[in-house]
């Protein structure tokens, strides 16, 4: 899809991964409206980009629908239209196993990441169907396309993203709006601390990481190029073949690597 002199809603856009698809666009010639539930992130991404009038901040918490659905008319108020909606605002749980976990940590991971992408598409979607070409792109995760012991509820959480995400692109495809569907591997954000938990110890074990600079130039091409999935990360794009296949071989493979690193 064409980037220039577009206009692009990026959620999560207060850091991490979110800001530097938000300034990537900026970028590339687009105007967006950056929407975070923290308003000083929203003010650092704005610093970053410097685009002036290109830019627009929103304070908006995913998993509220009223504020969600107050957001398009605040969007087309400042820029005009909408082409384009990027979802990318996420958390995980703490690192334990499904059985240690209370249902408030559980919910919490599914309300954000799967209800606030589904939210931000519903209230979007009539506007984007309204343009001649328009685009949604969702984060998804590595953990949807093969599981991470330990973070099992947040891989349900984003392999329902992933479903919904290209269930979209089969009811869109014969439209003027295209879906794409992201899924990092291990990026180098504050995922963590945004989400409230700790990161678990690796010891000595190094942790291949993509920056969040390389991750949001990445998908920022990915968006450009019309793909149907983005993998980010050489681990992204290793366990995927690997998945594809010895299914069994991979996940017991993932789970040795989590064992290993968990508390006892």
């Amino acid at each position: 899809m064409q980037i220039a002199n577009r206009v692009f809603v990026v959620t999560g856009g207060g850091n991490g991964m979110g800001r530097e698809v938000a300034v990537g666009l900026i970028r590339k010639g687009a105007e967006v409206a950056v929407v975070d539930v923290r308003p000083e992130g929203l003010a650092e991404t704005s610093r970053l980009a410097a685009a002036g009038d290109r830019l627009s901040t929103h304070v908006v918490d995913v998993t509220d629908r009223t504020a969600v659905n107050a957001l398009p008319e605040q969007v087309i108020a400042r820029h005009g239209a909408v082409d384009g909606v990027v979802n990318i605002a996420g958390v995980i749980h703490r690192f334990a196993y499904v059985a240690d976990l209370d249902s408030a940590e559980s919910d919490r991971v599914m309300r954000i990441n799967f209800d606030g992408t589904v939210n931000i598409c519903r209230a979007f979607l009539p506007l984007l169907r309204e343009r001649p070409r328009a685009l949604v792109a969702n984060m998804s995760s590595l953990s949807a396309l093969i599981p991470f012991a330990s973070q099992t509820m947040y891989g349900a959480s984003k392999a329902a993203v992933k479903q919904f995400s290209e269930g979209l692109y089969a009811e869109l495809h014969d439209s003027g709006v295209e879906v794409c569907t992201i899924f990092p591997g291990n990026v180098s954000t504050d995922l963590t601390g945004n989400s409230g938990v700790q990161m678990i110890d690796a010891g000595t074990r190094t942790v291949r990481a993509s920056t969040p600079a390389v991750a949001g130039r990445k998908i920022v091409a990915g968006l450009e190029k019309g793909r149907f999935r983005i993998l980010v990360g050489r681990d992204a794009t290793m366990l995927d073949a690997l998945v594809r296949i010895s299914p069994g071989g991979a996940t017991r493979f993932v789970a040795r690597q989590m064992k290993s690193v968990m508390p006892a």
